[in-house]
């Protein structure tokens, strides 16, 4: 297994995921989860330095720059790093935006550590996921955090089963197949990534779930439905102790063990 980039899945992406009620539900929460949890790191309102690592088409970095942050993105698939240079630079962001078409594990290796490392939806497309948590740990700095978003087996599995896909769960992996899909090749099991988190040396202190029902909606239901309807109630419901691990993604808010909270 090698690590997946999206040189040609950029257009795909947007289409399917970003441009779709699906990435409007996700941009949401997130956004919402990083207002509730950006206050622990505010000093003096200083801007903070923060890294978007694998930064797609640049959503949370262009929102994250208008709200006068210092961003660095880091993005491997240069199409991709284009179209988000393209959005970030035209909301004129307060402070330069540096772009860097690199993956994790170059970044890792130059030494340099931010107050916000933000790594949404990258680790289920890597091979060694244990060894990118110690690559991200090193980039926060010691008073940072780290926001990690992962596509959750345990909401694969549910999928499947609430499907009555009982074959593909007994016979095949629960994995993409091939170069052109847009199913992850290792959806990341919520148990192994705390452990991995452990041996990182970060403590999770919030939890939050992305898409805790719009995934499992049967049809006329999702197209009946609105865009503020399906926001509102996934905001409601994507910190609840009862729906959060349903998420099709899940959202970790991480800091060092080290750190006094």
């Amino acid at each position: 297994m090698t690590d997946r980039y999206f040189d040609h899945l950029g257009a795909r992406f947007a289409q399917r995921i970003y441009d779709s009620p699906k990435g409007a539900i996700r941009l949401a929460v997130l956004q919402r989860d990083l207002q509730q949890w950006l206050p622990a790191l505010l000093q003096a309102e200083s801007p903070l330095r923060i890294l978007d690592i694998g930064a797609g088409l640049g959503q949370i970095s262009s929102w994250l720059a208008g709200l006068g942050h210092q961003l660095t993105v880091a993005e491997p698939s240069e199409a991709m790093l284009d179209a988000a240079r393209e959005r970030i630079n035209a909301s004129n962001p307060a402070l330069p935006v540096r772009f860097m078409q690199a993956p994790l594990q170059d970044l890792a290796a130059q030494g340099e550590r931010y107050d916000l490392v933000i790594c949404h939806a990258v680790l289920e497309w890597l091979a060694d996921p244990a060894q990118a948590l110690q690559q991200l740990a090193a980039l926060v700095q010691p008073a940072g955090a780290l926001s990690l978003a992962f596509y959750n087996r345990d909401a694969l599995i549910y999928k499947n089963l609430v499907k009555g896909q009982f074959k593909k769960l007994r016979k095949k992996p629960l994995s993409g197949q091939g170069t052109s899909g847009l199913t992850p090749q290792q959806p990341i099991d919520p148990r192994d990534a705390m452990h991995w988190i452990a041996a990182a040396s970060l403590n999770c202190l919030a939890t939050s779930g992305v898409r805790v029902f719009y995934d499992y909606m049967p049809e006329p239901f999702c197209s009946n439905s609105s865009l503020e309807d399906l926001i509102e109630y996934e905001l409601r419901y994507s910190q609840h102790p009862a729906y959060q691990h349903l998420g099709r993604y899940l959202h970790w808010w991480l800091r060092p063990a080290t750190t006094l909270d």
